[in-house]
């Protein structure tokens, strides 16, 4: 936790216009020359119901959500289904106040809109206040929203006092704001924007918490995971996807669908996942560039189209956002439960690739990578990734993303190469060729010459007749899977890993993580050495094929790890130990499944008092799984 930065919750009612409103201030704050990183917590159903945006802004890069936070702007739920304290659900009308006390910082600055919340629902609110050193500013920001026209615009209102008592210059949220309104509520909204501002500098200011200065060497963009894997997946040629809607994995879905058609490409919302992922796998047999995707209980459906793809060799991209389940779960919430769902799904051995992105640039590079292998090794790879790092955005620098765009359709031959390739006596094309190199025969697409051959996910000989011969059977499978051996070899020998270590080379203990907790992580371990800890870390991306030897150098570098990942069963750490074969008295686990994903002092707290003092966690929040033996 750092005194030089500005950590800005907004709170409201789902319908609210929290989620647009936090956007557009993040930028602004990314336009001035801060770092920022925002984190999203809202309901699973379409209005209605508490929501917040945190946004974390300094001077320095920022790659985690931060200890709770120091300014609140409350709206209260102008949608509440039962605004009474006796109801089921609690008095949602005054939830974005009361759910938000307890992480607002000792001295922090908390922001009112009497017009419709009411301290009086918190009974002990005045000695809280007292307790803690907390500014509070009350304004009726509803009714001078009305007296505009529009009650929404009180978010505007929000943030022209937030500008005021934080010290944070108009002009980058008039700007962002005549970018994006159209006339009709621009000139309303920036004169309760100034409105606001100048009720709030009439007030006395009694607090420290400001907005720190920054600048940046490069141009930045403000992006989400979601943003880099579909902005990935274009620029590495995908110009199909089929997909039916489920959170989180829409947003992936609907940023594809409102390109693909600009750059010729097609998108299909369909009627289920089987036929999403059955009309990308057509797509891409046909010779297009090709994904589909979905959330846990929608990527169940697509086992049986990932197992065809896998036994006819159809490249294909899939995307996986993870939620808290099982079953319908909690939609809206992160976990990284289905791992063990993603590796081994659908029928019999498993030949894919897996790739876990932990940051929004590693989930550009990485799709593109997994379209690469895909179209060359001519197997399913998929990209698994949490609501975390979907819907949280952070600034980027713009050059991550000048690579050049790639429609390589890989190993695919032309129809002169088809010539000179082995033909069946019938005049099939071998397609399934017993001695490709690397495991891998090149294909042809329909409408070549000479390039037909017959696909089914029965197992088959090489022109792909339907074949039950056990020395078949072996020559094949062996193929395939000799494919995931040489992925492999090609990651280990790129130059550069997937893999992020962080840390002091020479540390005694280490924390292993993977997926959307690195940056959580390493700002942990950051804070533990400086606490005189040696710790290191190492966050891992590659799921399938596994980064055996990265990852045993790691754990053979230290005395004890610390696995950290969001689960209630250890996925990571079992898969860890089952590739590696052994080092279970030296793994342990901090697990955290609450539907809230980790912040630095929670694995902080984690280490030193399970790692080092050898205790008992307090409270529910995390949990603390043992090395095996102890």
């Amino acid at each position: 936790m750092t005194d030089d930065e500005l950590i800005w919750r907004i709170a409201g009612g789902s319908g609210d216009g929290i989620a647009s409103t936090s956007q557009n201030f993040a930028k602004a704050l990314m336009r001035s020359g801060l770092h920022v990183f925002t984190h999203r917590h809202y309901p699973s159903r379409i209005r209605g119901g508490h929501t917040y945006t945190e946004i974390r802004a300094s001077a320095d890069e920022v790659e985690s959500r931060g200890d709770g936070y120091n300014f609140l702007l409350t709206l209260g739920d102008s949608f509440a289904r039962n605004p009474s304290e006796n109801a089921y659900y609690g008095d949602e009308e005054q939830k974005p106040l009361y759910e938000n006390l307890d992480e607002l910082r000792e001295g922090g600055v908390m922001v009112i809109d009497s017009g419709l919340v009411d301290t009086e629902v918190v009974e002990d609110f005045d000695e809280r206040v007292e307790e803690n050193d907390w500014h509070v500013y009350e304004f009726d920001l509803r009714s001078l929203a009305r007296e505009h026209g529009r009650e929404v615009m009180r978010n505007t209102a929000g943030v022209g006092v937030t500008c005021a008592l934080a010290g944070i210059e108009r002009s980058w949220i008039k700007e962002l704001m005549e970018e994006a309104m159209p006339e009709k509520i621009l000139e309303p909204n920036l004169e309760i924007l100034d409105e606001a501002y100048e009720m709030a500098m009439d007030v006395e200011h009694t607090h420290d918490v400001q907005v720190p200065e920054g600048e940046h060497d490069e141009e930045q963009v403000l992006l989400s995971g979601s943003d880099a894997i579909a902005y990935g997946a274009i620029d590495e040629g995908c110009r199909f996807i089929a997909g039916y809607p489920m959170t989180p994995w829409t947003e992936v879905f609907t940023i594809m669908s409102q390109n693909l058609p600009e750059l010729g490409g097609i998108s299909e919302q369909v009627e289920d996942e089987i036929a999403a992922a059955a009309l990308a796998l057509g797509a891409s047999h046909a010779g297009v560039k090709a994904m589909s995707g979905s959330s846990g209980g929608g990527f169940a459906l697509m086992s049986e189209p990932l197992g065809l793809a896998e036994m006819t060799e159809t490249p294909v991209v899939f995307v996986e956002a993870m939620r808290a389940g099982p079953s319908t779960g909690m939609p809206t919430k992160p976990e990284q439960g289905d791992l063990e769902h993603v590796l081994y799904t659908s029928q019999g051995d498993s030949n894919r690739v897996v790739f876990a992105p932990s940051t929004v640039s590693e989930a550009y590079t990485q799709t593109r990578k997994a379209f690469e292998l895909a179209y060359e090794y001519q197997i399913p790879a998929i990209v698994i990734y949490d609501q975390k790092l979907g819907g949280e955005l952070v600034n980027v620098p713009a050059s991550h993303f000048d690579e050049e765009p790639n429609a390589d359709l890989g190993s695919t031959l032309t129809e002169a190469e088809i010539a000179d390739a082995p033909h069946d006596a019938s005049g099939k094309f071998n397609r399934f060729r017993y001695d490709g190199e690397k495991g891998v025969s090149p294909r042809s697409v329909p409408g070549q010459k000479g390039g037909r051959f017959l696909a089914t996910g029965n197992e088959h000989m090489p022109a792909g007749h339907i074949s039950e011969d056990p020395e078949n059977r072996v020559f094949q499978m062996d193929r395939r899977m000799e494919r995931v051996e040489n992925i492999r070899a090609d990651l280990d020998g790129m130059g550069t890993s997937h893999q992020t270590p962080h840390g002091v080379s020479d540390a005694e203990y280490g924390i292993l993580t993977w997926g959307s907790n690195q940056g959580t992580v390493f700002e942990a371990v950051d804070r533990l050495n400086d606490d005189g800890y040696a710790v290191k870390a190492l966050s891992v991306s590659d799921m399938m094929p596994y980064p055996t030897e990265e990852v045993q150098a790691f754990i053979e570098s230290v005395d004890e790890v610390l696995v950290v990942e969001m689960n209630a069963s250890a996925q990571f750490r079992g898969l860890t130990q089952k590739e590696l074969g052994r080092y279970g008295e030296k793994l342990s686990s901090l697990l955290k499944y609450n539907g809230n994903p980790f912040e630095p002092a929670e694995i902080v707290e984690g280490f030193v008092t399970s790692i080092v003092e050898n205790d008992t966690l307090p409270g529910t929040e995390t949990k603390f799984v043992p090395a095996a033996g102890d």
